[in-house]
């Protein structure tokens, strides 16, 4: 707390919790996927990761909802998964991209086989991730490569925090991985 400063009488100073820390750590490690595509390893675990990557951009680069955040790390945990469980690779490749009244995040694999939204009753105990996407998320998608494919899903934002402020201001980090 900052006491005795004018203005600032309750305001709280933002203190990193573990989970912050360890995606801060795995951004220096990995990179930044707000910059570039983030190569990860294609093991289980690197879900976790994707999910702290993903919960750091969203809330403390972008400045976005804790509600946005939650749908936005449980989307990437299903296409990572998806990536990791169906196509035999070793790496994968996650990349989030903001635009105004958008974010995109994607997922990269050099499998070609096309992801499948299939029918799930109460009692499936499996194959209900492209179903959350397709639930959660406002657009999502499948873009074939030459070696691979991305799968991608967008869910619509709110900008006043953009609308606030100049555009394309270099020095803001939310500004970094805008799509064009």
């Amino acid at each position: 707390m900052m006491d005795g400063m004018a203005g600032l009488d309750g305001m709280q100073r933002w203190t990193p919790s573990v989970e912050d820390e360890q995606a801060l750590k795995e951004m220096e490690l990995f990179g930044d996927p707000t910059e570039a595509e983030v190569p990860l390893p294609s093991k289980p675990e690197s879900a976790s990761t994707a999910r702290r990557l993903t919960e750091l951009v969203v809330t403390r680069q972008w400045g976005l909802p804790p509600q946005t955040a939650e749908y936005a790390v449980l989307l990437v945990s299903e296409l990572v998964g998806n990536a990791v469980r169906h196509t035999g690779a070793r790496v994968f490749g996650l990349r989030m991209l903001r635009r105004r009244g958008w974010i995109r995040i994607e997922v990269r694999d050099p499998s070609r086989g096309l992801p499948c939204l299939m029918p799930v009753r109460d009692l499936d105990v499996s194959g209900r991730g492209l179903m959350l996407v397709d639930k959660l998320s406002d657009r999502w998608g499948v873009d074939l490569l030459p070696r691979g494919k991305t799968t991608w899903f967008e869910m619509r934002v709110s900008d006043h925090l953009l609308d606030a402020r100049p555009p394309q201001d270099p020095r803001d980090p939310r500004d970094r991985g805008q799509l064009i």
